[in-house]
């Protein structure tokens, strides 16, 4: 029995890795490198370099390990570039995702679980939302990802495969152990960015948006430790394996924090008052994302602990740190 995870070299798979080895689990990553490091992928698991959209080659790799259950986070995840780029990511996100699948069904695989993302709501008003709150995506990202989610249900019901689904707010921070952490040099989540710009390798940042209907007038975003993310993947897992029935949970701890909230965390844990220049909104960034993250809670038995900003930027900050040490 081994458990494949796809997109294992990147940001939030290479923590599941980390987990599963942690746990005593047979891990294989499936990678491309596209956007992933080889570095990244723990000694204890074994590593495959191939496209998840494959078909025939995931077939063999289900074969040849023994592969049970698939945690997918390969794909594309960068909104603004989905809109200008939209074949992309309905190129690496669904048919890919679709191509698994059917890999998964013909292979036997008994369970499995993906990586969405909170992007399936689109405009949310400033009220958190839930598992039941309408799917409006408003980008070719967020519908990429709940084309995967429709095709997963209908599969579960005409296979016997189950399978669990995390939509995802803000991932943010590191490995506590600074094993892993979020390595693309030119990544855009807003910490890593500030993170950046505070040890000087960003001459500023910008802050997109400040006449929004929020108590400071940014956006707000509900960021979420990957090592708290990664335990309730742990726990969807351990769920299907007892029987559980397939589920879609919304995956964040029910705080909302501003950019500038931010932005001030990140000089606060520097020491550094860098450059964050304020501008025009961006087309299509709703003014709040927050979910109340109650039914991950009780039906996983999830506890964060590390729900707390100054903790996550921390974390994110002795990463990008490391980061400039290494020489590759």
């Amino acid at each position: 029995m081994a458990v494949l995870v796809t997109g294992g070299a990147g940001y939030i798979g290479s923590h599941m890795v980390l987990n599963l080895a942690d746990a005593g689990e047979k891990v294989v990553v499936l990678d491309n490198l596209v956007t992933g490091f080889d570095w990244a992928v723990d000694g204890r698991a074994t590593f495959e370099a191939g496209n998840a959209g494959d078909i025939e080659f995931v077939r063999g790799l289900i074969d040849k390990h023994g592969i049970t259950e698939i945690v997918h986070f390969a794909g594309s995840i960068v909104v603004p570039e989905s809109v200008t780029d939209p074949l992309k990511y309905y190129g690496n996100n669904t048919a890919t995702s679709r191509n698994l699948i059917e890999a998964a069904v013909r292979g036997g695989v008994k369970h499995f679980i993906f990586s969405s993302t909170a992007a399936v709501y689109g405009m949310t008003g400033l009220a958190p939302v839930i598992e039941t709150t309408p799917l409006n995506p408003m980008s070719p990202y967020g519908r990429s990802k709940l084309m995967t989610e429709w095709m997963l249900a209908d599969v579960a019901a005409a296979h016997p495969m189950t399978y669990g689904v995390l939509r995802y707010f803000n991932v943010a921070g590191a490995d506590p152990g600074q094993r892993s952490g979020q390595s693309t040099p030119m990544a855009t989540h807003l910490i890593k960015v500030a993170c950046q710009t505070a040890l000087g390798q960003r001459e500023k940042m910008d802050i997109f948006g400040t006449d929004y209907e929020t108590p400071d007038g940014t956006c707000i975003r509900d960021y979420i430790h990957v090592t708290d993310l990664i335990t309730a993947h742990a726990l969807l897992l351990r769920h299907l394996r007892e029987g559980g029935e397939s589920t879609t949970l919304n995956c964040a701890y029910g705080q909302g924090y501003s950019v500038r909230e931010v932005v001030d965390t990140v000089r606060d844990v520097s020491g550094v008052n860098f450059r964050a220049d304020e501008g025009p909104r961006r087309p299509g960034d709703p003014a709040s994302i927050t979910a109340t993250g109650e039914k991950v809670r009780s039906l996983l038995g999830w506890v964060p602990q590390h729900d707390d900003l100054r903790e996550i930027v921390e974390s994110a900050y002795r990463w990008e740190r490391h980061l400039m040490t290494r020489n590759r």
